[in-house]
C-alpha cells in the first residue's frame, strides 16, 4: 500500500515535537491557516522519548511494522533536552513506515546535517506562514498526495494573520485589519482596537492579502474598506518620511484611516494610484 492510499483524508498529518509550548502553539496555529496543502495537527510532544512514544502508542512505533501510519510528517526542534531532533531523526529513519521529517529551529547551522538525515525541509524560527507551507508542499509531493481536498475549494474559513503577544499566539483575522506599516525590523499591525507587531517583510504580506489592501507608502499598506479620505497634509517624518517624497520638508498627500482617525503618509510614486483606487470605489 503507497503513502497516498493510507490516508483518505487528503490532509498531511502532523506531529509537532518542540519543548517549548509557545512554539508548538504557533506551528499549530501556522498549520491551521496553511490551505495548499490542508494539514491537520495529530500530535504534540516536548522531546524526543515522548514522540517515540507517541508513534508506539498509534502504531507507527518500531515494534509495530506494517500498522500503517499515524502521521506523515514530523516538525522536529533540533535542540531539546535528552535526545536532540537530529538523533530522533536517526531513530525516525529506522522505522517501518517513517514520517517524513522538517527540522524547525532558531539556529540555522544544523542545516547540513538536516540533509545528511535526508529531512524534506529546514525551517528557521520564526516560522513565517508562507515557508512552512513551502514545506508542506514539499512534504506532500514526497508522499505523492493531492494539495487540495475535494469538496474544500470555495469553503476556506476566512483568512488570518497569525501574531505572537505577551507569550501567547493571537489569530488576527484579516477582515479586522486596517493597515500593516513597516517600522525598523518589525511590521506594526493595527486593528481598531489593538496594535499587535509582525515579524513578516511587508512585501510578503502584500502578495498574500491581495486586492484587498493597497499600498500607499513603501512602508504601509491600508485596507482598502479603511480608507475615508486623501488629504494634503503637514506630516512628521515620522509619520512616513514625508520629507523625501519631494513635496516640501513635511507636506504629503495622506490617508485617513477610519474608525481610528489616523493619517498615513501617501508617497509621490504611488498618489497617483491611491487616488485612482478611491476614485474607483467612490470616495
Amino acid at each position: 500500500m503507497n503513502d497516498a492510499a493510507e490516508n483518505s483524508t487528503g490532509l498531511l498529518r502532523v506531529l509537532i515535537v518542540d519543548d517549548e509550548e509557545l512554539a508548538r502553539l504557533r506551528l499549530r496555529a501556522l498549520i491551521d491557516d496553511c490551505s495548499q496543502p490542508r494539514a491537520t495537527v495529530v500530535g504534540e510532544v516536548a522531546n524526543a522519548a515522548q514522540a517515540l512514544v507517541w508513534l508506539q502508542s498509534h502504531g507507527q512505533g518500531p515494534a509495530s511494522p506494517g500498522s500503517g501510519r499515524a502521521c506523515d510528517l514530523v516538525l522536529l526542534d533540533v535542540q531539546m533536552p535528552g535526545r536532540d531532533g537530529t538523533q530522533l531523526a536517526e531513530e525516525l529513519r529506522a522505522l517501518p513506515l517513517p514520517p517524513a521529517v522538517v527540522f524547525v529551529t532558531a539556529h540555522a547551522g544544523h542545516a547540513l546535517k538536516a540533509f545528511d538525515l535526508e529531512a524534506v525541509d529546514y525551517l528557521t524560527k520564526p516560522v513565517r506562514r508562507e515557508r512552512l507551507q513551502l514545506a508542506l508542499q514539499r512534504v506532500s509531493a514526497r508522499l505523492g498526495q493531492p494539495t487540495t481536498v475535494p469538496g474544500e475549494l470555495g469553503s476556506q474559513p476566512d483568512p488570518v494573520l497569525i501574531v505572537s503577544e505577551r507569550g501567547r499566539v493571537v489569530r488576527v483575522p484579516v477582515r479586522e485589519v486596517l493597515y500593516l506599516k513597516a517600522e525598523l525590523k518589525y511590521v506594526t499591525l493595527r486593528t481598531a482596537s489593538h496594535t499587535y507587531v509582525l515579524d513578516d517583510a511587508l512585501s510578503d504580506l502584500e502578495q498574500r492579502l491581495g486586492e484587498r489592501f493597497l499600498r500607499v507608502h513603501r512602508n504601509a499598506l491600508v485596507a482598502r474598506s479603511a480608507i475615508s479620505a486623501l488629504e494634503r497634509r503637514t506630516m512628521t517624518d515620522g509619520d512616513g518620511d514625508a520629507s523625501d517624497e519631494g513635496h516640501g520638508p513635511n507636506e504629503c498627500w495622506a490617508v485617513r484611516v477610519a474608525p481610528v482617525d489616523e493619517w498615513l503618509a501617501v508617497s509621490r510614486r504611488q498618489a497617483s494610484a491611491v487616488r485612482d483606487a478611491l476614485a474607483a470605489s467612490g470616495l
